[in-house]
């Protein structure tokens, strides 16, 4: 009889990490990983690699765990994916691969993103063992922007051959895999280290670059010898609710929150650029950047931080887990409440949250429950923080400087399926195109964009 219940991922005390920015999850030990994978079914028709956008054969790389060849599970894994280090940690495969598991029809899918941060943890530190360098086949390309789409199509074209060059804006390359998400969800040394598997394989990598100031997408195809151009540089610019006292100071946007903690290090007491500790807190939003903020500024030494979401708890858009360890930290969550205005105190700095309590209402167009305030149902939150987590949107700066690129009414850049744009030679993928979204789309986004490319330069033979 199959087992339905998947192996726990043992993770660190919830009173102990609160405290510091440590690997929160812990890992499957090799047993663990072994009895998991013995769950899988290995069905014929492999619906779970149909859900992963880069179509990792999944039934094959569980199928080597479970016969103790992690090594060969690895090569399985990157054959396709580019990250897999990363994808096991922070891609929702709960809504993806894991979604389609048969194993999920009477029991618990077989956890699959587990399984390949077991593989991928397991190969790094058991093989010390370099990938070779492709033979080259003459042709350059630029990857603008060195998050998960620009280091996925960058991996691609290198194993074609390619010499291939990425541009980043920041001092480090990672995208919002360095900016972005914590240190406890995805600890630095590991994004470094598949950064420097890439360079293994040739890929040239030009920190503190901002195309579009430094160079122009013109100048990278018709001055510096490129022959395509990918653009990967998501989204960025940060969203606020547009109510009174945004301007007030101690109100951030989620992502110079998070910028200045994961990248500038800034919960470090010698730090260079300290951030304001703040005692309490407000995070409003309710996705995994809300979650990644509110467990930031507890870290920070918050002695309360509450998530402000105007839906309820089953509208929470963040990962269940990524809920989970909140809760357990000792996060609060006040839901169907929505922010109306941020009160300045004597020296104009947050003094309150003005907050109306909310009802689902009818479905709005995409099928959620629309929030409708209550009647006379307003009351004030006492915080000296408030962290806008409600989504970014695009950078601007690409389209701005580059003639002839079309972009959608959201900013997003517009491409096709495979990534071509309405520029010869330019594609663009991830959430430069879609918006904000996930890692793992974002990579399948710049593989598909990786293939395009070589067609359109081997088409120019």
């Amino acid at each position: 009889m199959a087992v339905t219940k998947r192996q726990d991922m043992p993770t660190r005390d919830p009173l102990v990490r609160r405290n510091d920015f440590e690997e929160v999850a812990l890992g499957y030990t090799p047993q663990q990983a072994v009895a998991e994978a013995k769950r899988c079914l290995s069905c014929k028709h492999k619906p779970c690699t149909g859900g992963c956008p880069v179509q990792i054969d999944i039934p094959a790389f569980i199928k080597l765990v479970a016969q103790e060849d992690f090594e060969g599970a690895y090569e399985v894994i990157t054959r396709a994916s580019s990250l897999p280090a990363v994808c096991g940690r922070v891609c929702p495969q709960e809504t993806q691969c894991e979604s389609k598991c048969v194993c999920g029809i009477k029991g618990e899918p077989v956890a699959i993103g587990r399984l390949e941060r077991f593989v991928a943890d397991w190969h790094r530190t058991h093989s010390n063992t370099l990938p070779a360098k492709p033979q080259t086949n003459g042709h350059r390309v630029a990857v603008v922007g060195s998050g998960p789409a620009g280091l996925a199509c960058a991996g691609e074209l290198a194993a074609r051959g390619y010499a291939v060059t990425l541009f980043e804006a920041l001092h480090r390359a990672g995208g919002v895999l360095v900016y972005g998400i914590p240190e406890f969800r995805l600890p630095k040394a590991i994004v470094q280290q598949e950064i420097a598997l890439l360079q293994a394989r040739g890929v040239e990598l030009r920190t503190n670059m901002v195309v579009g100031k430094v160079l122009s997408v013109d100048e990278l195809l018709d001055e510096e010898g490129f022959e395509a151009v990918f653009i990967g540089t998501g989204a960025g610019l940060p969203r606020f609710m547009g109510i009174p006292g945004e301007g007030l100071r101690g109100v951030y946007s989620a992502n110079e929150f998070l910028t200045r903690i994961n990248l500038m290090q800034a919960y470090k007491e010698d730090s260079a650029t300290p951030l304001f500790r703040p005692r309490r807190v407000a995070v409003v939003g309710g996705g995994n950047v809300a979650m990644d903020a509110a467990r930031c500024a507890l870290r920070l030494g918050a002695e309360e931080v509450s998530v402000v979401y105007r839906r309820s708890a089953a509208e929470l858009p963040a990962r269940a887990e990524e809920v989970e360890h909140a809760k357990e930290e000792g996060i609060t969550f006040r839901l169907l409440t929505n922010p109306v205005e941020i009160l300045p105190d004597e020296a104009r700095c947050v003094g309150g949250l003005r907050c109306v309590e909310m009802q689902l209402g009818e479905p709005d167009e995409r099928g959620r429950r629309r929030p409708i305030p209550k009647a006379d149902s307003e009351f004030v939150l006492p915080v000296d923080c408030v962290i806008m987590a409600i989504g970014t949107s695009p950078n601007p700066l690409i389209k701005s400087t580059t003639e002839g690129l079309v972009t959608q009414p959201f900013g997003g850049i517009a491409a096709d399926e495979n990534g071509a744009t309405s520029r010869d030679g330019v594609f663009a993928g991830g959430d430069a195109v879609t918006g904000a979204a996930t890692v793992i789309l974002a990579m399948g986004a710049g593989k598909a964009a990786a293939a395009s490319i070589d067609a359109y330069i081997r088409d120019k033979k």
